[in-house]
């Protein structure tokens, strides 16, 4: 009878350790799941700072790249007219 006396202190450890595990993981996402309103109150002042920083950027995209579009067509004017010049004056390119 000994043997089976061995399993059930095998199985008693085991199933204490699993009872162990599964409350230090209970009081982990507990300990987790409590968090400062403080601190969740700055971090979505944060992400609405982000958030504001983004659309200005994004605005700020939009003024190059029409700044740029505009300098492409003083561009293509401009070799219009040297375009033209050269046709008129006959200078050799």
């Amino acid at each position: 009878m000994r043997p089976f006396l061995f399993l059930d202190a095998v199985r008693l450890r085991t199933s204490r350790a699993r009872c162990a595990s599964l409350i230090s993981a209970f009081l982990l996402v507990a300990s987790a799941s409590c968090a400062n309103p403080r601190a969740e109150a700055a971090i979505a002042q944060e992400l609405n700072d982000a958030a504001t920083e983004i659309s200005a950027v994004k605005g700020d995209v939009a003024q190059l790249q029409s700044d740029l579009d505009s300098l492409r067509q003083v561009v293509a004017k401009q070799d219009t007219v040297i375009s033209r010049l050269v046709e008129v004056t006959h200078v050799p390119r």
